[in-house]
């Protein structure tokens, strides 16, 4: 694992909090921040006939397979993860699909001369041999909350809030860290959503509320804590309505302990909505699930066959806005069975959780709908 974990694409999932843990300290041990004005940033490109001695063999054969750039700053050269391309383009102030099509020398060429005139400081992230993000340095722009703090402070939050907690798993990558944790006080938590679902004729399925904070030192998340439910067998049901600290000027980790305080009502205001969605009579399902599906951006091939198993299931009679829900969920479920890595997984959940807050009647249509 320590071998390879320079790569741009390593991952590991770890089952035991207390590994997990112990991982994310020893990579802060190995990651730095520096601030520098974004006019003294350089890039240069790969030239494989170019050997530069001063970075590891290892380090520089996988940045010229990915990225193909090097940072220049203060006389010294760094490889640049993958990751770190989107906070670049942001800080340099350009976008744009074509880019990644451009010559990489014409790329690293067109950061340099937009950091030139670009106003302002940049906040680098070292870490494991490569700069993995360029954020804004400026005192109103990004701030760093450490991954190690907030999920031990979470960890530590849920053992005293809810005794006999679970750790269900934690995920690394160089992009985003994502750990789940099944709750304990299941009765005092869940009763009103199973008593809802015996008012209206459904079985209570086995089911344990769980909490899922995710965070990124890359412009991917911020800190945010999101209520679930998993069901008997594994499947995971995303309820949306997260609480959420983003990297601003002045998030600290007072702030974020504040969040994990607000845990409890959050969850009883995110099972209320789940509840409310048995009120919702959907008259079209495969109709109003393909419409929902393609509204939160959820991949088409999965989301057919979601549909055709949502089919087999319930058939194409009147249900209601809850059964198709459980039944978009079904995704994440499909992409867990295709052995999907944690990013993917993550952000599958949150796209997921949008769902939520749509308008059911919007996409509850007769007749032929189209992807």
């Amino acid at each position: 694992m320590e071998e390879k974990i320079y790569k741009d694409d390593f991952t590991v999932t770890l089952a035991k909090q207390q590994d997990f843990l112990e991982f994310l300290h020893a990579r802060e041990n190995n990651s730095r921040w520096e601030r520098y004005e974004s006019k003294e940033l350089r890039f240069n490109a790969m030239d494989d006939a170019d050997y530069i001695f001063s970075i590891d063999e290892n380090v520089y054969a996988d940045t010229f397979r990915n990225t193909r750039l090097l940072l220049k700053v203060s006389g010294e050269s760094y490889p640049v993860r993958t990751c770190a391309i989107k906070t670049i383009c942001d800080r340099a102030g350009i976008s744009g699909a074509a880019l990644s099509k451009v010559p990489k020398p014409v790329l690293a060429q067109m950061f340099t001369d937009c950091m030139k005139v670009a106003s302002g400081f940049a906040l680098l992230r070292h870490s494991e041999d490569k700069i993995s993000a360029v954020n804004g340095g400026d005192a109103s722009e990004y701030a760093p909350l450490p991954i190690p703090e907030l999920f031990g402070m979470t960890a530590d939050y849920l053992d005293a809030a809810f005794p006999g907690t679970m750790f269900a798993g934690g995920f690394y990558s160089h992009s985003l860290v994502s750990a789940l944790w099944e709750l304990t006080n299941e009765d005092e938590l869940l009763k009103t959503y199973k008593d809802a679902l015996l008012k209206h004729g459904v079985t209570p399925k086995k089911m344990k509320p769980a909490l899922r904070l995710t965070s990124s030192d890359v412009g991917v998340s911020g800190a945010n804590l999101f209520p679930m439910l998993i069901l008997d067998g594994g499947r995971n049901i995303t309820l949306g309505n997260a609480l959420k600290l983003e990297h601003k000027s002045g998030a600290n980790l007072a702030m974020f302990e504040e969040k994990l305080g607000m845990i409890f009502s959050q969850y009883s205001a995110a099972i209320n909505g789940l509840t409310g969605l048995l009120k919702i009579e959907i008259k079209n399902p495969a109709n109003c699930m393909l419409g929902v599906m393609k509204r939160i951006g959820l991949p088409k091939k999965l989301a057919f066959e979601a549909i055709d198993l949502f089919k087999a299931q319930y058939g194409e009679d009147y249900c209601t806005a809850h059964d198709v829900y459980y039944g978009i969920n079904e995704v994440i479920f499909m992409l867990q069975c295709e052995g999907a890595d944690g990013v993917r997984l993550v952000q599958t959940e949150e796209k997921t959780a949008r769902a939520l807050s749509i308008r059911w009647s919007d996409y509850d249509m007769p007749g032929e709908v189209k992807w």
